[in-house]
């Protein structure tokens, strides 16, 4: 005797079942991807921080004899990279990415009308940029490393403090990116706000030499809350402001930046 299955039995058998957390499966979408394409960010992830270096702490860090606070330059400096590279990664990979695959792949609406609730999709999207800035992190780490600027085994919770940098800026710029209605709007973002915060978050000069007002405005960036923790960290010194405080402020943006995101992939993915 045959049994017969049921065509849409059949199809839903041959389909490949979701893990456990659905936004796993969308993380393994990406990393896909980017295993096809990861040689263009070679230059981007692990030449430029070389460059940098070479470029800034090297070059600059000459005509700085007597460092910053008793620190050589090289040393002073490096850690405030280590964090704008991080910084930098987690806006670029929530900007034209995010704009693709809302209005030029239409991704995100084919992930839709699979079983995948919002949270999935933005959730996997997001685990994939901190993958990027861990990695991105982590081969700067060790050019610092050959440098011999990493004075302390405390350089080991830098990789955690680039995680938590990313993860308040990330979900913010997703919701940005999915609020405007052109890509035009994303050069603006890194503008009048990625360009601004890397030159007055106290990587390449202190804070404290800036006009009061400007200060506080550097203050507020999360990008110098990561450059205080990275500095403190690798140079084995306490940190400027309080390390509780540098936490809970960073998950304070990463919150609000989630809620934020949610709100927008939830108002333009679910009719």
């Amino acid at each position: 005797m045959t049994i017969r299955t049921h065509p849409a039995r059949a199809r839903a058998a041959a389909r490949p079942a979701l893990p456990r957390v659905p936004a796993l499966a969308v993380l393994a979408y990406h990393l896909v991807g980017y295993r096809r394409t990861w040689r263009s960010s070679v230059f981007s992830s692990f030449l430029l921080p070389l460059l940098t270096v070479l470029g800034f702490g090297v070059g600059v860090g000459a005509y700085v004899d007597q460092g910053v606070g008793g620190v050589p330059y090289l040393d002073w400096i490096l850690p405030g990279l280590v964090a704008s590279t991080a910084f930098q990664v987690a806006v670029a990979e929530s900007t034209w990415p995010v704009h693709s695959s809302f209005h030029w792949t239409k991704l995100y609406y084919a992930q839709s009308a699979a079983p995948l609730r919002v949270g999935d999709i933005l959730g996997g999207h997001l685990l994939f940029v901190l993958f990027r800035v861990l990695t991105a992190g982590a081969a700067f780490l060790a050019v610092a490393a050959l440098f011999g600027v990493l004075h302390s085994v405390w350089a080991l919770t830098v990789l955690p403090v680039l995680l938590l940098l990313g993860l308040a800026m990330a979900p913010l710029v997703f919701a940005y990116t999915a609020w405007v209605p052109g890509d035009s709007y994303l050069a603006l973002l890194f503008r009048f706000a990625v360009i601004p915060a890397t030159l007055f978050a106290g990587i390449f000069f202190p804070v404290e030499s800036l006009p009061v007002a400007l200060r506080w405005l550097a203050y507020a960036t999360p990008l110098w809350h990561g450059v205080d923790l990275c500095r403190a960290a690798t140079l084995g010194v306490a940190a400027q402001w309080s390390v509780p405080g540098h936490v809970l402020y960073l998950t304070a943006w990463a919150v609000a930046g989630w809620l934020f995101a949610r709100r927008r992939f939830h108002r333009k993915l679910v009719v």
